[in-house]
């Protein structure tokens, strides 16, 4: 066994466990988390595809765009924990907080 093919499997086997854990869990951080293993299996597998010669010069184009899914990896995911926090605060406070009334009270 070759050491991409390993480095495939063990993307496989990431990308397996983390769609595990984003199905099987209600908690949003554990889901964020999930997502971004998700995010990590799949840059595993295809930097292992982009070696397609036998002469071991890899191909640079998914390098390149596993590049670029980390970039969006990392905006998304602080997308995902700022409304995840929201969705937190807004389940403790469903109504209007007490000072907010004060103030409306206040002439």
């Amino acid at each position: 066994m070759s050491p991409w093919t390993l480095y495939a499997l063990s993307g496989v086997v990431v990308l397996a466990v983390a769609l595990y854990g984003l199905f099987s869990t209600g908690a949003l951080l554990r889901k964020v988390i999930a997502a971004n293993l998700v995010g990590s299996g799949v840059f595993l597998f295809l930097v292992a595809l982009a070696r397609r010669s036998s002469s071991g010069v890899p191909d640079p184009v998914p390098h390149a765009l596993v590049l670029t899914g980390i970039v969006v990896s990392v905006s998304a995911t602080a997308l995902a924990l700022s409304l995840a926090r929201r969705l937190g605060g807004a389940a403790e406070a469903p109504g209007p907080s007490a000072s907010a009334e004060r103030e409306a009270d206040e002439p």
